[in-house]
């Protein structure tokens, strides 16, 4: 049978058998290892049809270490469902990923999402920041989507709104990071900054602003404006969305 460009090698492996035995029942949970694509036919799939048409699961596939590359798609396929997709795991802790995979293949997820956050890096820093909405959200999604916990962030800029660093300024519970704009503003200080964005996560997936956001916000602003130091914007990451306060005009 013939497969479109749009179908994944998954989709062409149950199709394939469907055909073949006409089962009822073929596309269950507890047969998914008479018809998961083995690596060799995820790779033979990406390299006919690319890439960007991959399953998270066939992604997670190719990255299993070898000690657990027999339980293949199937393996990959729970960590998808129990951690919400590709970014869930990648996020994951390593003690819930331990639940589920070796230290070997925790490894090779921790690798791809530094992978992912060089590339946003790099593309945030080749340009004034403020150039490229795109580039920061692009930037916070790859470091904060899909965290169990909040996290919050600040991109540091000069006066020409060149990226001088970004870094974690705290980590949270699962609905609050607890921030003290004076240590904000100090971190700013200290290394020259002379503008500032703001960046958190929404564990919840909902990255509409909370009122504690808002205020929390609002006295960075304040503070910011006494030391020379500018507040562009808040960005809030969730499941599916960056939010901007200056967006939302809450700036």
């Amino acid at each position: 049978m013939s497969a479109s460009p749009a179908l994944t090698a998954v989709a062409i492996e149950t199709a394939n058998l469907v055909e073949e035995t006409a089962t009822p029942g073929a596309f269950a949970p507890e047969t998914l290892g008479r018809w998961a694509p083995s690596r060799e036919k995820v790779l033979d799939f990406a390299a006919r049809f690319g890439v960007d048409v991959m399953q998270d699961a066939e992604i997670l596939q190719l990255h299993l270490a070898e000690d657990e590359a027999a339980e293949g798609f199937g393996l990959a396929l729970r960590l998808v469902e129990r951690f919400g997709g590709l970014a869930g795991v990648l996020a994951a802790d390593r003690a819930e990923l331990r639940r589920h995979v070796g230290d070997a293949t925790i490894l090779n997820f921790k690798i791809l999402r530094e992978a992912a956050g060089r590339v946003s890096l790099a593309a945030l820093a080749a340009r004034p920041v403020l150039s490229s909405f795109g580039a920061v959200a692009d930037f916070f999604r790859a470091k904060l989507r899909g965290l169990p916990r909040e996290a919050f962030w600040v991109a540091f800029l000069d006066k020409k709104n060149q990226l001088i660093l970004v870094e974690a300024l705290n980590e949270g519970t699962v609905d609050h990071a607890p921030v003290y704009p004076r240590e904000v503003l100090r971190r700013a200080l200290e290394v020259g900054a002379t503008a500032l964005v703001l960046a958190h996560n929404h564990p919840s997936g909902d990255p509409e602003p909370s009122r504690p956001d808002i205020d929390m916000t609002r006295v960075i602003v304040e503070a910011g404006k006494v030391l020379g130091v500018l507040v562009h914007d808040h960005l809030i990451v969730g499941a599916r969305k960056v939010e901007s306060f200056r967006a939302l005009g809450l700036l």
